[in-house]
């Protein structure tokens, strides 16, 4: 069984991990509901924020429909998926989720800069730490020592990532 930490959420300016849903698998529907389920954890936030690479499901009409009304927009205004509209390809989805007048607004990061996203740096801490050693005697056990982990990182190791990397000058 090849773990999969599933969904999770960092917050950049306390470091803990937020709001994680591991389940066995990601589809668009557990994207969205686990959106859904992070803005509604802090009622008090006017505006969202939240970075994520170009994976189809973070792009998806589902999510497009609940931002739209989330945003007041009428769905018949929306088009149709792959045919016409905002929902006419994943390119017309993604500049419309990356709208910076909506309360949340969806960054994407480049094809093949994850380093960017820093929840992929904790997953990284999460494998090495956590999955590369560990014994999983079922599903539910992987579940519960990913929890387990996410917890005492948060209690024990949560900072916000310093970035040292200065970058190499660009040769002309």
């Amino acid at each position: 069984m090849a773990p999969k930490p599933g969904i999770a959420n960092f917050d950049v300016v306390t470091g803990q991990v937020v709001a994680a849903t591991i389940d066995p698998q990601r589809t668009e529907a557990d994207f969205l509901a686990h959106c859904q389920r992070l803005i509604a954890s802090d009622s008090t936030a006017s505006k969202w924020h939240l970075i994520m690479d170009c994976l189809n499901i973070h792009q998806s009409e589902s999510l497009v429909r609940w931002i739209a009304d989330k945003e007041g927009i009428a769905q018949d205004t929306l088009g149709v998926k792959g045919k016409s509209g905002i929902l006419r390809s994943m390119s017309t989805r993604a500049q419309f989720l990356a709208n910076p007048k909506h309360k949340v607004v969806f960054h994407f990061t480049p094809k093949h800069w994850s380093w960017l996203n820093q929840i992929e740096i904790w997953f990284s801490i999460l494998t090495r730490k956590l999955l590369r050693r560990g014994i999983f005697s079922s599903q539910a056990d992987l579940k519960q020592q990913i929890l387990n982990f996410i917890d005492y990182f948060n209690q024990k190791l949560a900072r916000p990532f310093q970035w040292t990397f200065k970058g190499k000058l660009l040769a002309a």
